[in-house]
């Protein structure tokens, strides 16, 4: 049996469920879903991700629209974009792209943006609703967390999960959905960081590790228990001087350390990024269908 959770490879069985559904909606004579994305100046990473958005919006049937803007835009510049996004009918869900310009407010902009419209799950109302345990848009890549746990049958409850890592856009979300009362959760959490004391004896106890610090190759056998599984999210560039590009893409794990010790795993890449993507669509399939009652 593979230890590899295979992210691509669920991705696009998801998207397979989602262009059938939305094919579903439009032989209804139903709306299309519509997702937006905004993107400021032209940061390469940035670049990619909008682009892969896009693409994938066309592979399951959804409209997309990519409103590209300069480095030098003004604040109430691009609130005046946000504001028209918010009032426009026919959009169901939009993001505006990280990181952007120094010069720009990020919590502003998450705060201007309608969050029943929030797709990217970063408003704080959606943080506050998903904290209750009430209907919300999950933060795109706990969400996509979720969904391979689901999807791989890895039971979750009663089990010790430790997060390393406590960003708002994965571990402190990460660590209140794994402790909700769900299929998908009644883990006993420890959210590690900086400041914890001795982290590898905390990262040792873990059944499941999530891993979300942003060093490459961070967690190694050593911290790691017998049957343990890992989730990576850690999207490092490494120098790699037989790759063209001069780099390559590692994870915050040392997989071929752990491979062994490990009952599932999630590669980098392949792993927790396409389904990133992937939760993106289902909250924006979601609000085009109005799921959610706000």
């Amino acid at each position: 049996m593979s230890k590899l959770i295979d992210g691509k490879a669920l991705a696009a069985t998801i998207k397979e469920e989602i262009a059938q559904e939305v094919q579903e909606m439009q032989s209804q004579g139903l709306k299309t879903p519509h997702l937006a994305a905004v993107l400021v100046g032209n940061n390469p990473a940035s670049e990619a991700y909008v682009g892969n958005k896009v693409r994938s919006c066309e592979k399951v049937g959804f409209k997309s629209t990519l409103i590209r803007k300069e480095n030098s835009i003004t604040q109430g510049e691009l609130m005046d974009v946000i504001k028209d996004l918010n009032e426009n009918p026919d959009i169901d869900g939009f993001i505006v792209q990280l990181p952007l310009p120094e010069h720009i407010d990020e919590h502003a902009v998450t705060l201007a943006i309608d969050y029943k419209k929030d797709v990217d799950g970063f408003h704080p109302i959606n943080i506050g609703r998903m904290a209750q345990g009430l209907d919300s848009y999950l933060p795109a890549t706990p969400f996509g967390i979720l969904q391979m746990l689901d999807r791989y049958n890895i039971e979750t409850s009663g089990k010790h999960c430790v997060v390393i890592g406590r960003s708002n856009i994965v571990g402190t979300p990460m660590s209140i959905l794994m402790s909700r009362k769900a299929k998908v959760g009644n883990a006993t959490v420890t959210l590690t960081h900086s400041r914890t004391r001795d982290l590898e004896a905390e990262v040792k106890r873990a059944d499941i590790i999530i891993a979300a610090i942003g060093i490459p190759f961070f967690v190694t056998s050593n911290m790691v228990k017998e049957g343990a599984v890992i989730i990576d999210v850690g999207i490092n560039r490494v120098e790699d001087s037989s790759r063209k590009r001069g780099y390559r893409l590692a994870g915050d794990v040392n997989l071929d350390d752990v491979l062994d010790k490990v009952s599932y795993i999630t590669p980098v890449p392949g792993g927790v990024g396409p389904m990133t993507v992937v939760s993106l669509l289902k909250n924006t399939l979601r609000a085009a269908k109005g799921e959610i009652e706000f």
